[in-house]
């Protein structure tokens, strides 16, 4: 197993470890090909990731063996990476602030990618340059389907959630999980209180359709599809578009165009790994540029 190898990234220098380890086993995908992968996608990832405070979720030793979050900045962190200190009120260690990064720079992203940091978590808001935070400037809704129902069922609700929004005068921007759901996202830049109007539409349509349900109660939600809109909680966060996810296959939270969602029947095509991203990226650019960006 390849041990340590010095690299230069924008002028950083940074020490790359166990490049051979097997990351995602069952696709035989190793650390060097998560940097690999991270790398090559940065110039589309990090105009959705700069100002907006870190959660990561580190896999050591692959996505078959354990796991955790991570907000608070470990204490080997060069000196060049971006870190805001933030209240953390609940926080479960007890915390009264926690140390974030700021992934703002490909230097930055390739350090946490060689923490074997697979997952990339951000909340809906971003810190100002002087690292005091900002009203949110994205809301999103999160799909999650209750078996029998799927991702399918859950572009039908993506559908209606676009047609809602048009009616607001919003745009919604799609794009997978990753895993089994999706999300849409919305620019926003007005004084309404992000998490209410989320609230209310995810109400209206659960009342004008049985399939939709608003509540998180797990009895609620087989065959519906349950739109989860307390993700708007600024104590929260959401997968980053372009994140690896930590499943069997190295998939990434995709984004889609809303032809895709309208025709797409078969939830095995959401299915989308590292490979086929990078090739999505070339061919189609940034189609979720209208929305964090």
């Amino acid at each position: 197993m390849t041990r340590k190898v010095r690299v230069e990234v924008e002028g950083r220098h940074l020490t790359l470890t166990n490049l051979d380890k097997l990351m995602y086993p069952a696709a035989s995908f190793t650390k060097a090909e998560v940097i690999d992968y991270y790398t090559r996608i940065a110039p589309v990832l990090l105009p959705h990731l700069r100002g907006r405070p870190l959660t990561v979720k580190r896999y050591p030793d692959g996505v078959d063996a354990q796991f955790f979050f991570e907000k608070n900045v470990p204490g080997h962190t060069p000196g060049w990476v971006r870190t805001v200190t933030l209240p953390a009120p609940g926080s479960t260690k007890g915390r009264e602030t926690i140390d974030f990064a700021v992934m703002d720079d490909l230097a930055t992203l390739v350090y946490y990618a060689n923490l074997a940091a697979l997952e990339i978590h951000v909340p809906m808001w971003r810190v100002s340059e002087r690292g005091e935070p900002l009203p949110p400037d994205t809301l999103v809704f999160d799909l999650d389907p209750g078996a029998p129902a799927t991702i399918v069922e859950c572009c039908e609700v993506a559908l209606l959630l676009r047609e809602a929004l048009a009616g607001d005068g919003h745009e919604g921007v799609p794009k997978t999980s990753g895993k089994k759901g999706m999300q849409v996202y919305v620019p926003w830049d007005g004084d309404e209180d992000t998490s209410a109007y989320a609230r209310a539409l995810a109400r209206r349509l659960e009342r004008e359709h049985a399939f939709i349900t608003s509540v998180m109660a797990k009895r609620e939600r087989p065959g519906k599809v349950f739109i989860d809109w307390s993700q708007n909680n600024p104590a929260k966060t959401t997968v980053a578009p372009y994140s690896l996810r930590a499943a069997e296959l190295p998939t990434v939270s995709t984004p889609l165009s809303w032809e895709e969602v309208d025709a797409w029947r078969d939830p095995g095509q959401f299915v989308l790994t590292a490979q086929d991203v990078l090739e999505r990226v070339g061919k189609h650019g940034d189609l979720f540029r209208a929305s964090t960006a």
